[in-house]
C-alpha cells in the first residue's frame, strides 16, 4: 500500500499549466528522484507531496498515521538558539519520548501488570526505535562533524552563513527520520565529501525519500526510482539517472528505425508510382491520401527525433550545469542578446553561459551573424539588446583579418620584439626556431616580412602567436581558412590540450566534430544551444531537405496514378486478386497502429501506463507483419504490371 498517492492532480499558477492530470505513488522504503528542466514543476510537486501546497484538482491521499517533512529552501530557526540548541529543539519528540519512557519503567518497577503502562512503553520502543533514538547524541555528533558545523555548536544560528544555516536544517531532518523525508537539491552548500556522508546516511536509513537534485552522481548513488516532469506530465524509469537516460536512449533508438522503416516504405512507393502501375486502382481512392500523410510524417519524424535526441543530450548536460557554475569558472554570461543590422535581425533573444573548459562552435549559414556575434562577446560590438557579462579572463583572439600581425615585420621580430632568438611560451622559455617548427616554418623563414607569406602561411603565423601566449579563453573565426591538413592536424592537437575555454566559427566538419562539444547554431533569427556533433546536426537537416526536394513531384505522381482505371489482367489468380484488394487496407491499418505505438514511445503518460516492454513488443509485432504484407502486395502488382505489359 502506497503511504502516499497523488491521483489526476493538476497545478496551475495563472495561465500557466504546471502538472496536468499527474499521478504518482510513493511506497514504503522507495528513494525516488524527481527530475527535469528549471521551471517543469519540481518543486511543485514536491510541495504537493507535502500537503504544503492545493492541487487544483485532482486528489492527494495519505495512509494513516504517515508524516512527510519537507527540507525548507531557506530554513528558519530562533535568532538567539545556538547550533546545538536548534538541532536538539527540532529533535525535541524523539527527546520527550525517551524521557517518557524512563518514566513509563520507573512506574513499571512499581506496578509491572500494568497494561496501560506496558502497552505504552511498547509504543514508545517502537517509535524511538524507528528514529535510531536510542543514539541520537552520537549521531547530533556525527553530524556536526561531517558536516562541518562542529566549530559552530555553540555559536548562535542567526551567526551563520545562509549555506551553513541549510545545513543545520538538513542535518536536523535527516536526524528526525519522518516517515517521508522531502529533499529540495540537498547537496547545494555541500563539497564532495558532505555530499558522500549524505548519501551513506540515507542509503542506509531505510528511509522513504523523495529528492530533487542537479547532481547525477547523487541521483545515480541513490535513487530507486527515477520521475520525469515534462510538459505537465509525469514519466517512471526504475533506477537513477543513468538508466533514465539508457531508456531515453531506447524510445530514440525507437523512433529512428521506425522512421527508417517509413522512408524505406516511401521510397518504394515513389519507385512504384513512376512506373505507372494500372494495377492498384482499386486502392486509388485513399492511395492519394495515404501517401501524402505518408510523406508529411516523413517530412515531421526527423524534427521529432531531433527533438527527443536533443533533449536526452541536454538532460546529460543540464545535470552537470549546475555544478559546473559552482566548481568551473564563469568566462561569460550572455542575456537576452539581439542585433539588428541594416533593418535584418540576425539574432534575437540569445541566452547562454560559458564556463572554463568548454568547446563551443559556432555554426550557420554565411551572413548569420556568427562573426557579429564574436565581435560582441568580445566587446567589439555592441548589441542591438541585451548583455554579455564577462569575468576576469584573458582573451586570445584569432580572426579572419589577421589583425593581429604587422606585415612589416618578420617572424622573430614578432615573436622575439625585445631583440634575442628566445619566446616566452605559456611560461615557457623556448629558442624561436624551436618552436616554429611545431608550425612547419623552416629557419629561413625567419628573417622573411610576413607582408610577404601567403594566407596560409600568415594564418600559421597566426595560430603560434596565439598559443605562445597564457589565455582563459581562446575565440577562433574560420581558423582553418587557408590551412593545409598537415597544419590543421597541429592547430587540432594544440585545442584539444589547451585546458581553458574554446569559440570556434567554423565550416570545417571534420575540425568542429573533433573539437567541440556543444553548438551555438544559427536558424533564423533563433540561436539554438546544443550538445550534439556537427555532422549529426547536418545529417538531419540533409534528411528534411531530402524530403522536401521530392515533395511537389511525389504529390503529382500521387494524383495522376489516382486518375488511372483499374486494369488488371484476368490472368492473375484468385488469391493474387484478393491481395491486390484486401491488403492495402490492411496495410494502411498496420501503418496507423504502428503510428500509434511510435507516438506511444514518445509519450510518457502511455508508455508509463502501458509499460516500454509491452510497447516495443507490439510494436515488433506490427512491423514484422507489414513487411510480409508488403512483400506480397508488392510482388503481385510487378506480376500485374508484367502482364498489362504483354
Amino acid at each position: 500500500m502506497a503511504l502516499i498517492d497523488l491521483i489526476d492532480v493538476s497545478k496551475k499558477f495563472g495561465p500557466n499549466e504546471i502538472l496536468n492530470k499527474i499521478s504518482l505513488s510513493i511506497n514504503e522504503r522507495e528513494r525516488i528522484a524527481i527530475i527535469g528542466k528549471n521551471g517543469s514543476g519540481k518543486s511543485t510537486l514536491m510541495k504537493l507531496v507535502a500537503g504544503a501546497l492545493e492541487p487544483d484538482s485532482g486528489r492527494r491521499i495519505v495512509q494513516g498515521g504517515v508524516k512527510a517533512q519537507m527540507l525548507a529552501q531557506n530554513p528558519k530557526f530562533d535568532d538567539a538558539a545556538t547550533v546545538k540548541d536548534a538541532l536538539n529543539l527540532e529533535l525535541k519528540e524523539i527527546f520527550d519520548a525517551r524521557g517518557e519512557y524512563a518514566e513509563v519503567l520507573e512506574a513499571l518497577g512499581r506496578d509491572p501488570h500494568n497494561k496501560e503502562l506496558n502497552a505504552r512503553q511498547d509504543e514508545l520502543i517502537k517509535f524511538i526505535e524507528a528514529k535510531d533514538g536510542w543514539q541520537i547524541e552520537r549521531k547530533i555528533e556525527c553530524v556536526l562533524e561531517e558536516f562541518k558545523l562542529k566549530e559552530y555548536e555553540n555559536r548562535a544560528v542567526s551567526s551563520l552563513s545562509g549555506g551553513e544555516i541549510r545545513r543545520v536544517a538538513l542535518g536536523a531532518l535527516i536526524l528526525k527520520k519522518p516517515d517521508i523525508l522531502l529533499l529540495d537539491e540537498p547537496t547545494n552548500h555541500l563539497d564532495v565529501y558532505m555530499v558522500r556522508f549524505l548519501e551513506d546516511m540515507l542509503k542506509s536509513s531505510r528511509q522513504t525519500i523523495v529528492f530533487i537534485s542537479h547532481d547525477r552522481y547523487f541521483i545515480d548513488a541513490l535513487a530507486t526510482r527515477s520521475v520525469e516532469i515534462e510538459d505537465g506530465a509525469l514519466a517512471s524509469f526504475d533506477g537513477g539517472y543513468a538508466n533514465y537516460l539508457a531508456k531515453k536512449e531506447e524510445i530514440l533508438a525507437s523512433l529512428a528505425k521506425s522512421h527508417e522503416t517509413l522512408l524505406k516504405q516511401l521510397k518504394a512507393e515513389e519507385e512504384w508510382l513512376r512506373r505507372g502501375v494500372k494495377a492498384r486502382l482499386k486502392r486509388n481512392e485513399g492511395r492519394k491520401e495515404r501517401v501524402l500523410a505518408m510523406r508529411e510524417e516523413a517530412k515531421k519524424n526527423p524534427g521529432v527525433i531531433r527533438r527527443v535526441r536533443l533533449e536526452l543530450e541536454r538532460a546529460s548536460k543540464n545535470f552537470n550545469q549546475t555544478q559546473s557554475v559552482n566548481r568551473k569558472k564563469m568566462l561569460f554570461e550572455i542575456k537576452q542578446l539581439s542585433k539588428t543590422i541594416g533593418g535584418k535581425q540576425l539574432f534575437s533573444d540569445f541566452n547562454a553561459r560559458v564556463l572554463q573548459g568548454e568547446r563551443i562552435a559556432i555554426v550557420g549559414r554565411n551572413g548569420s551573424g556568427k562573426s557579429t556575434l564574436i565581435k560582441i562577446l568580445l566587446g567589439f560590438e555592441k548589441p542591438s539588446s541585451g548583455e554579455v557579462r564577462r569575468g576576469e579572463v584573458r582573451v586570445g583572439y584569432f580572426d579572419q583579418s589577421r589583425s593581429a600581425l604587422d606585415d612589416d615585420k618578420s617572424l622573430i621580430e614578432t615573436f622575439c620584439p625585445n631583440g634575442g632568438d628566445r619566446v616566452m611560451v605559456r611560461g615557457r622559455n623556448m629558442h624561436v626556431y624551436g618552436y616554429l617548427k611545431n608550425f612547419l616554418f623552416p629557419k629561413e623563414f625567419l628573417d622573411k616580412p610576413i607582408g610577404v607569406l601567403s594566407g596560409g602561411e600568415k594564418n600559421r603565423v597566426a595560430l603560434a602567436l596565439l598559443f605562445s601566449k597564457e589565455y582563459d579563453v581562446l575565440v577562433l573565426d574560420e581558423p582553418t581558412n587557408d590551412l593545409d591538413i598537415a597544419t590543421i592536424n597541429i592547430l587540432e592537437d594544440y585545442l584539444q590540450s589547451f585546458e581553458g575555454a574554446i569559440i570556434i566559427v567554423s565550416h570545417d566538419r571534420y575540425f568542429v566534430d573533433k573539437i567541440a562539444h556543444k553548438l551555438w547554431a544559427f536558424e533564423g533569427t533563433a540561436i539554438e544551444v546544443l550538445h550534439q556533433e556537427y555532422s549529426v546536426y547536418l545529417e538531419l537537416e540533409d534528411e528534411l531537405a531530402e524530403l522536401g526536394k521530392f515533395e511537389a513531384s511525389l504529390a503529382s505522381e500521387v494524383e495522376q496514378a489516382q486518375k488511372q482505371k483499374s486494369k488488371t489482367s484476368a490472368k492473375l489468380s484468385y488469391k493474387q486478386t484478393q491481395i491486390l484488394s484486401s491488403h492495402p487496407e490492411k496495410i494502411a491499418a498496420l501503418e496507423a497502429k504502428i503510428k500509434e505505438l511510435n507516438a506511444g514511445l514518445s509519450d510518457p503518460k502511455i508508455y508509463q501506463q502501458i509499460g516500454l516492454t509491452a510497447l516495443y513488443n507490439d510494436l515488433e509485432a506490427a512491423k514484422s507483419e507489414l513487411e510480409t504484407l508488403e512483400n506480397e502486395y508488392f510482388e503481385v502488382l510487378e506480376i500485374a504490371e508484367n502482364l498489362e505489359q504483354i
